[in-house]
């Protein structure tokens, strides 16, 4: 394709993928040719409100997903704009599913969502490389030690997903009195670890909003022009 217009043209569906500020700039440049299309929005902060405002006439629905789509296993939230067509709804969908699993929201939910999912393997990556070291650190080889550490994380994640039990209750089952686990568990307490993962979405959180404001600040002069 020469330009984004051309592609635009001629596709059924288009996925917006650019940085949040370059958003409303593309899809004014294309409003023409995405009449009546789905556009499927990735870009944080940007409201499905603007959307609309930069192409009246698109079938705007707005997601965040997160890297684990490259082995299409990520987690993607979507919110659609109120004139979005069934038809569209169950494309965008289908879209969704090749990525991993997915959930409809309510769009306030988003933001909140770009920072714990959407961020969080870059969190887990961290807890990751920290176990990892943990296994060096007592003799295990890198390889073993991080094919370990990896294939704990996926097998804790599908037990809570297919037990339906709280956390807490599935801890309870690993931790014995005067056992091996709960003095493990007794550091990371000592360490605040829970507060250090709690402060630090709360911390993207905060940090996403004031990227919106600035953002929307900066489209809606686009709008303007």
């Amino acid at each position: 394709m020469r330009d984004n217009k051309e592609a635009a043209l001629k596709a059924d569906v288009v996925i917006l993928t650019v940085k949040p500020g370059q958003v409303v700039k593309v899809l004014r440049n294309i409003k023409e040719e995405v009449k009546g299309k789905p556009v499927i929005s990735f870009a944080a902060a940007i409201p499905i409100s603007m959307l609309k405002k930069a192409a009246p006439q698109a079938k705007i629905v707005r997601a965040m997903t997160n890297i684990a789509v490259m082995a299409q296993s990520s987690y993607t939230v979507y919110s659609f704009a109120p004139d979005v067509s069934d038809e569209c709804r169950s494309l965008s969908v289908e879209i969704f599913g090749k990525f991993g699993a997915h959930r409809e929201v309510d769009e306030r939910y988003i933001d909140a969502i770009t920072a714990l999912s959407g961020s969080g393997p870059a969190y887990l990556y961290t807890v990751i490389e920290a176990l990892t070291y943990g296994g060096l650190l007592i003799g295990l080889p890198r390889d073993l030690a991080m094919e370990a550490v990896a294939h704990t994380f996926i097998g804790t994640a599908r037990l809570l997903l297919s037990s339906k039990n709280h956390p807490a209750e599935l801890k309870d089952m690993v931790v014995t009195p005067g056992g091996v686990t709960i003095e493990g568990i007794y550091e990371l307490e000592d360490s605040r670890v829970r507060t250090a993962m709690m402060k630090a979405i709360n911390a993207a959180f905060k940090k996403s909003r004031i990227i919106s404001e600035e953002i929307k600040k900066e489209s809606e002069k686009i709008l303007e022009d």
